[in-house]
């Protein structure tokens, strides 16, 4: 399993407690430092069968720079991938990656329920 994550932000430190402390062995992978490039977002995105903008960090300071709150919908998908893989800290995090599908973000019944 790859674990998407930004060490600073909080729920990806809940996430990953979550995770030792149900003895879950991921691959973490930083968002900014290692941003994943738009296939391999596409891929998760597709793997995921969420809409896409469930891919974006709409409470951060890139999305607001951006003014995405406005402009989401003048952008094509292709165009999104592009972003997201421009910036890391534009990507809802955590993401974990399962053999067949996504989880975005950190919700621990979510977890519960896909790996309990």
């Amino acid at each position: 399993m790859k674990f998407y994550q930004y060490p600073k932000c909080s729920s990806c430190r809940k996430a990953k407690k979550w995770l030792d402390a149900n003895a879950i062995e991921v691959e973490a992978i930083h968002l900014v430092e290692e941003t994943p490039d738009k296939e391999t977002l596409k891929a998760l995105w597709e793997k995921s069968g969420l809409p896409l903008k469930k891919f974006f960090n709409t409470s951060g300071g890139s999305y607001r720079a951006l003014d995405l709150k406005n402009t989401y919908d003048d952008y094509s998908d292709d165009e999104r991938l592009g972003l997201l893989a421009d910036d890391g800290m534009l990507i809802k995090r955590p993401l974990l990656e399962l053999e067949d599908s996504v989880l975005v973000g950190f919700k621990e019944s979510v977890y519960e329920d896909a790996l309990g």
